[in-house]
């Protein structure tokens, strides 16, 4: 009660005093360049990332859905489509499809169709057309027709993304592609024949998505921040003309609560008071002016302060108080040094810290993200792309939970470190077969060598090979003697020998192996005859010698004959009887067979070979000539990895190397592609099938592949030898038909691996080669009434038997099963069953072999834990050896590991045999991303806020480590409350804060544009989107609005009449709204020449579409040969640039693209929110080798639309003749800066006769003036580009917008104009001119890139001032002088080919790694590089200011800047008009000029604004979807 009336009292009073005004605040929003795309669509792309089947089932189900857009409230459409997803989704991926519609993540790729359509481009008044090889129609009565003669034509590109019918795609076939909108019905009817016809095999069916008539509504991203940050007031730089209100209102957030007053339950409670309300809210937040500085002592404990604050809220709510704290900290800060902290809460903080510090190296303050383990690094990860790893962790962790995992299991199976494929598999050399030359341990000639380990620690000159007196580094060479490459292999051996490389060299000779061929008759067996003889009456290094002398006989293009062997043997050994040799009762014929045997049983491809440590090396590394440096860079390389080895102690002395080496991972005895390949395939066991029949094969074939796979894995047998424990890591299934040869062979070899091996179980599958009946089955239903009847020992002994030759044999005499029965079986079980066996079970084992193996009938294939191998060809044995090869591998790769997890489970051996093959299956299938930490914290009563999943769930486990006081808190916050609205989360969040601050930590304010499902308003239509606001800000600030958006992105303000520059809400009326809109997305990359390795500099590309192919263009900088392009979704072509760039350079390679790497034509399709970035590898022509792209003579025509090709002010392109232009550049940011800019260029352009171009930097220009700047042209005569470049995401980012703008002064100079400008004159936008700005251009640099003038130094009352008289920069300079940035003129063509932009970016990123360096960034940089990069000094009238300048001076100045005055801080508007006196003469003109374009305007509005009807309102609202 007493609360009530202290309300009325303080109502009472507030009425007196206040007339009710409109809330103020900003809002800020992010609209994409294209028109909305509808959600149907959108949900389809996002079931096609799961499967092209289950995309095409989709579009099935949802063949007609658009009809019901009419009858229903847009709500109900959205849930429909929502609802028929639902189909195909489990509960967690349709929460994900729900968050990827709000986000609209997918929204790029159905654009990237329509812009793909739009290049065809599509026919006349056609809701839907098909396009056969180029030929378009709008009815499918034409199909036919067209098709008849598509053959002739070139088939159409397709990308990968494509969504191809799964009919029978045969190659040969012409491909149709459908250009329709799914769900509507003339896609409907297309849909019908195409899809027949595809399923016959006569058509190749392609739909792209396209949308007629789309309706042109705007679409509202987010995933984005905005930062409102506090500006520095200590200049004013604000504009004086007023601005008109846009009149918007905005809704607040009342939930908090205001000096003790909760606002959102007095609403509740008093629902007649709101005005009064608001009103009494916005009094008490003006009061308590929390803006006011705080004391250093107050902001120490701000940090744990925020933390005590936040823990000592109920858990729901903490997470918003966070996001509160730390988006609006500037006006919170004051209310937070009241908080009381704990300290015990201290204690822990730094007890976690410590631990926290050691183990995952995260320091305080440092702010981190893990989910399952994986680090979300949140400077490249954004919403799309944490997206993306839901799905991808969606997929594992309903598969375990499906598999019954469930809580503390589920994450310490993920975390299990599950081997990467191994691409570098080596195979295992110690074999007697190898003749090794010599042994670097035991050898003499070794043995001034060091012996220790350790040597390898030892620091060397770079590129020094280490002799250590160790078998570190071994050559085996498989060659046959008598091929011609052998002989260059052997005197490359000899030559590494004789250079005492430490390099030990085996050798293994494969010659033929039949007993009655002697060395008389076969030159290879002639060959290893002589060379054994060699080696025993002298030694193996002779051998080697000899081998050469032997080769130097063969004359080049010839080879070795017998010859020449008996003739050599003659000379160098006479008294040596060549028959005792090379006859056939040689002596020196042992060993012959075990070359060729090794060799075989190795499975390495085709001679010569070379292994490196046992690492096969690839066909085109063994040319000889690149052989050489090639081992030697091998060498280089396992040195580094001998020396961790040692370091950290794998490597002893004792050990003995070529062991240690056998003994990785990665070591196998065999050499079978298809078992090692990195391409690998496997079965989904995840399903739980209602019922697990297979006797009933009409019900079976309903089933999908993965119930299939699952009643598979619950009905198999097994043959099994199993562990101590009674347990099998490894499952092997063999699927084929038994009653063949190579099906009975398989399985046998795959049985006596079981015998060999425990731990490893054999299941059979039958794939018989016709329809199944009792005759093509006998052997498999023996088989399996054995496993079905007999022990396990009694069953594979039979079978056994069953598969030799001779019982099969037997058999097609006539002799019965029950016949070959063997001893110690029960036979009466055994006999009963197999007479009752029906042969359906193994009609759904041949579909199951047809639909989810792909076999067809009779073809066999393996499967080990889930990885299918097969189909084999006819003639591919797989032997007991490939047998014991895939069970090494699967071993290693995660069964071992999965079996010790779930053998702590404690389940009976079978089911957790069967667990381990469904995990191992699960977790070796799902992408191999990065290493799964574990994070964990000593304690977390007060410093961890933890979340509990709900039970019985598919729960995300997150960690989040986060200063609540940062910038990752003003992101992380909203991320994981949205995060915990998508998924069901354990969370636990650790506030990392920092101690002892000593400043404030934040000096923004900052919303970050997320939601967790699409939002609509009460009358069911959707909301308008996604939007920044900002409430209860607080009035007397400066603020300036920055846009943090996906690297990618390229933003610009649309529409704002506001200066977004320097927001003053005191100022302001209501709400200041900002629109923005998505102009471009990049596609950047990285271009490379491949005989140099180096970038090539000034190397141009253009992007454009198959009807534009010159949309935009850019310049390949010498820093990481880095290069971008604007573009949006669709599928781009990027081109090598006409005249010297194409006439010089050549592309060779790329990758990253959307076409084959060696293909001429680069196609990048831009389909995502993501990232796109590509390699370019080119070449200079050969003819050209000796030309330069720079060279003088480059380019001095040529039409180049500049990087951005915005031309205005009937701008002519250079055709013929240069023309004599003015180019003058400029940035300016905010309403001030541009008043001065349009003033600055008027002044220009009366001192001159020459025409002009200005160029500006667009990205941040306001909205008003890139409206009006085209009147301005239009008025004085002037051309005008705009132009912009995206901060590289490489080049340190700064986070102060001016710092931004200064860097983009200086740093990009070489990119941002075309080649075709030769000088640019930059003038700073607070400047006047007084002359002729073409005397500047032609003024002689005598050899310099740039020109700028020197600081003035005739003031003397600035003395003080002149930072550059002391310290760092008196002795940096010298005798040089300090020059301003206010002016300056740079020779394009020098700059460029001295690489002054590199070198300028390079300096950058070393300096501006130091907060404190660079302070004037665009001034200091240049200042800094004066003895790298040269700057001409301007004479001193070209730069007049008065701060350092004297008064007599200024009758002389060619230009005058208002520079600030640290002594004075006069505002630059006063300045202005005191300071020169034209200046308010051109500043009436121009408001003269902008008034008369802004009456015009108005005019114009008001004749085109008929009223709109009821019915367009309608239809707007069944639009928006």
């Amino acid at each position: 009660m007493r609360n009530v009336i202290v309300l009325s009292v303080l109502l009472l009073l507030l009425n007196v005093h206040h007339v009710i005004s409109a809330p103020k605040g900003v809002t800020a929003s992010l609209s994409a360049k294209w028109s909305r795309t509808p959600y149907l669509l959108e949900t389809s792309e996002f079931i096609g990332e799961d499967g092209n089947e289950k995309f095409w089932q989709f579009v099935d189900t949802v063949k007609e859905l658009t009809v019901y857009k009419q009858g229903e409230s847009v709500r109900s459409y959205y849930n429909l489509i929502v609802k028929k997803a639902g189909q195909f989704l489990t509960d967690l991926q349709v929460n994900l499809l729900k968050f990827a519609l709000a986000l609209r993540s997918y929204s790029p790729a159905v654009q990237a169709s329509q812009q793909i359509a739009s290049d065809e481009p599509p026919p006349e008044a056609c809701p839907a057309f098909v396009s056969i090889h180029g030929q378009h129609s709008c009815s499918t009565k034409d199909i036919k027709k067209l098709l008849k003669a598509a053959a002739g034509r070139p088939k159409p590109y397709l990308y990968k993304k494509d969504h191809t019918y799964p009919g029978v795609n045969k190659t040969d076939v012409p491909i149709v592609i459908l250009y329709a909108e799914i769900g509507t019905k003339k896609f409907t009817s297309f849909h019908k024949v195409l899809s027949e016809r595809a399923g016959e095999g006569t058509l190749m069916y392609v739909l792209r998505h396209y949308v007629a008539n789309p309706k042109h509504q705007k679409m509202l991203l987010s995933g984005y921040g905005v930062e409102l940050a506090i500006k520095s007031t200590e200049y004013k730089a604000v504009d004086d003309t007023k601005v008109k209100d846009s009149g918007a209102n905005a809704e607040e957030d009342n939930s908090d609560e205001v000096q003790g007053f909760v606002f959102g339950t007095l609403k509740k409670s008093h629902p007649e008071l709101t005005e009064q309300l608001v009103e009494l809210r916005r009094h008490l937040l003006e009061s308590t002016n929390d803006m006011l500085p705080l004391k250093v002592w107050e902001m120490q404990d701000l940090s744990v302060q925020a933390a005590a604050k936040i823990m000592s809220v109920p858990k729901f709510d903490a997470l918003k108080l966070m996001r509160d704290l730390s988006q609006n900290f500037p006006s919170k800060a004051r209310s937070l040094t009241r908080v009381a902290v704990k300290q015990e809460m201290r204690k822990e903080i730094e007890e976690n810290q410590k631990r926290l510090s050691e183990s995952i190296g995260v320091h305080p303050g440092d702010g981190e993200l893990f989910i399952n383990g994986l680090h979300i690094d949140l400077d490249i990860n954004n919403p799309f792309s944490i997206l993306d790893i839901l799905r991808g962790e969606a997929r594992v962790l309903e598969g375990l939970h499906n598999l019954g995992i469930q809580g503390e299991h589920q994450g310490k199976l993920l975390r299990l470190p599950v081997n990467a494929v191994d691409d570098k598999y080596a195979l295992d050399i110690r074999h007697p077969a190898i003749m090794w030359i010599n042994d670097i341990e035991n050898d003499p000639v070794y043995r001034s060598w060091p012996s220790g380990v350790q040597e390898l620690l030892r620091a060397t000159f770079p590129g020094v090979i280490r002799q250590i007196r160790h078998n570190l580094f071994n050559l085996v060479l498989f060659l046959d003697p008598v091929q011609e490459e052998s002989v260059e292999l052997v005197k490359l051996a000899e030559l590494f020998y004789k250079h005492k490389i430490p390099l030990r060299i085996g050798f293994v000779f494969v010659v033929n192996t039949k007993e009655e061929i002697d060395g008389f008759s076969d030159a290879g067996v002639g060959f290893f005859r002589l060379l054994n003889y060699i080696a025993d009456e002298y030694d193996l290094s002779q051998a080697l010698m000899s081998m050469v002398s032997l080769y130097n006989t063969v004359e080049g293009g010839e080879t070795l004959s017998v010859d020449k062997i008996s003739a050599y043997l003659k000379r160098k050994f006479p008294k040596a009887s060549a028959e005792r040799i090379l006859g056939v009762e040689s002596e020196y014929d042992d060993k012959r067979k075990d070359g060729a045997l090794f060799y075989k049983k190795s499975g390495l491809g085709s001679l010569p070979l070379a292994l490196f440590n046992g690492v096969p090396l690839s066909p085109d590394e063994m040319d000889p000539d690149e052989l050489e440096t090639l081992i030697l860079q091998r060498i280089m390389d396992t040195t580094t990895t001998f020396q961790r080895a040692v370091f950290m102690g794998q490597l002893t002395e004792h050990s003995n190397v070529v062991d240690y080496l056998m003994e990785q991972a990665n070591v196998v005895t065999r050499m079978n592609p298809l078992i090692l390949s990195t391409d690998r395939k496997y079965l989904d066991f995840t399903s739980k099938p209602v019922v697990d029949d297979w006797d009933d094969t009409t019900m079976f074939s309903y089933y999908d592949t993965r119930d299939k796979t699952a009643v598979m894995a619950k009905r198999m047998k097994y043959f099994t030898n199993a562990d101590e424990d009674g347990m099998s890591a490894v499952t092997m299934w063999i699927a084929g038909d038994f009653e063949k040869v190579s099906g009975r062979k398989l399985l046998l070899s795959a049985l006596k691996r079981v015998k060999a091996s425990p731990g490893v179980r054999v299941g059979v599958i039958d794939n018989p080669s016709g329809k199944p009946s009792e005759d093509n089955t006998v052997l498999y239903r023996a088989i399996w009434a054995s496993l079905l009847t007999q022990k396990n020992k009694a069953a594979t002994e039979f079978v056994q038997k069953l598969l030799r030759e001779e019982s099969c044999q037997l058999l097609q005499k006539g002799t019965k099963i029950k016949d070959l029965l063997m001893q110690g079986m029960d036979r009466d079980s055994f006999e009963k069953k197999f007479n009752t066996l029906e042969v359906d079970f193994i009609r759904s084992q041949q579909l199951f072999c047809r639909d989810v193996l792909k076999l067809s009938p009779g073809q066999q294939a393996v499967i080990s834990n889930g990885r299918i191998l097969g189909p084999f060809e006819e003639q591919e044995e797989f032997t007991v050896e490939d047998f014991q090869l895939l069970e090494k591998i699967t071993l290693s790769g995660s069964a071992e590991k999965v079996k010790a997890k779930v053998k702590l489970m404690g389940m009976k051996a079978k089911q957790a045999s069967d667990l381990v093959m469904k995990v191992d299956a699960l977790l070796t299938a799902a992408p191999k991303g990065e290493v799964r930490r574990d994070v964990h914290f000593i304690k977390d009563s007060h410093s961890v806020l933890r979340l509990s999943p709900r039970e019985n769930e598919v729960f995300y486990d997150v960690v989040a480590i986060v200063d609540p006081l940062t910038r990752e808190a003003q992101k992380m916050s909203p991320l994981l409350i949205v995060l915990s609205q998508v998924v069901n989360v354990r969370l636990q969040v650790f506030m990392n804060c920092r101690a002892k601050l000593s400043e404030m930590p934040l000096k923004s304010f900052y919303r970050f544009v997320l939601e967790s499902d699409v939002n609509f308003l009460a009358n069911n239509t959707v909301s308008p989107g996604p939007v920044a606001r900002f409430m209860e800000l607080p009035e007397s600030p400066l603020l300036t609005l920055i846009m943090i958006t996906p690297e990618s992105w390229m933003v610009q303000a649309v529409r704002s009449p506001h200066d977004l520059d320097n927001i003053h809400l005191q100022e302001v009326n209501g709400v200041v709204t900002a629109e923005y809109e998505l102009e471009h997305l990049l596609l950047e990359g990285h271009c490379f020449d491949l005989s140099t390795g180096q970038p090539p500099r000034g190397l141009q590309f253009t992007l454009g579409m198959s009807r534009d192919p010159l949309m935009y263009d850019t310049i390949v900088m010498a820093n990481l040969g880095y290069f971008q392009l604007k573009a949006n979704p669709g599928a781009w072509n990027l081109k090598l640039r006409k005249g010297r760039s194409e006439d010089i350079y050549q592309i060779l390679t790329h990758d990253g693209t959307d076409s084959p790497a060696d293909a001429g034509d680069v196609i990048a399709v831009l389909n995502s929110f993501h990232s796109k970035i590509i390699k370019v590898r080119v070449q200079k022509k050969a003819e050209k080798m000796n030309e330069d792209l720079l060279s003088e003579n480059s380019e001095s025509k040529g039409i180049w639309d500049s990087i951005a090709s915005v031309t205005g002010g009937g701008s002519k392109k250079d055709e013929g003749e240069k023309e004599d232009v003015l180019n003058i550049f400029s940035v300016a940011s905010g309403h001030l800066y541009e008043r001065f800019l349009r003033i600055m260029m008027v002044s220009v352009l009366r001192h001159t006769k020459t025409p002009v171009k200005f160029w500006f930097l667009k990205n941040y220009l306001s909205p008003s003036f890139k409206e009006t700047i085209a009147h301005m042209a239009e008025k004085y005569g002037f051309q005008f580009e705009l132009v912009q470049y995206k901060w590289p995401r490489w080049l340190h980012q700064q986070t102060e917008k001016q710092r931004v703008i200064w860097g983009y002064k200086i740093l990009f100079l070489d990119v941002l104009f075309p080649l075709a400008v030769d000088k640019i004159i930059f003038v700073d936008a607070d400047q006047i001119v007084r002359a002729d700005l073409k005397d500047l251009r032609d003024f002689d640099l005598e050899g310099a890139p740039y020109g700028y003038t020197p600081f003035c130094e005739s003031r003397r009352e600035m003395e003080g001032y002149r930072f550059w008289k002391s310290g760092y920069w008196a002795s940096h300079l010298g005798h040089r002088k300090y020059h301003i940035s206010a002016l300056y003129v740079v020779d394009l063509k020098k700059f460029r080919k001295i690489a002054a932009g590199d070198r300028l970016r390079g300096q950058y990123q070393a300096l501006s790694q130091d907060p404190n360096s660079l302070s004037n960034l665009d001034q200091d940089l240049p200042n800094n590089m004066i003895h790298q990069v040269a700057i001409k000094s301007l004479p001193q009238e070209w730069l007049w200011c008065e701060t350092w300048c004297d008064d007599t001076s200024k009758v002389s100045a060619k230009t005058i800047d208002l520079c600030n005055n640290p002594k004075t801080k006069e505002p630059k508007l006063t300045a202005a008009a005191r300071i020169v006196p034209e200046w308010v003469e051109y500043d009436n003109e121009i408001k003269q000029l902008l008034r008369h374009v802004q009456d015009q305007e108005d005019t114009a509005t008001q004749k085109h604004t008929p009223s709109p009807s009821q019915q367009d309102k309608v239809d707007t609202r069944r639009d928006e979807l």
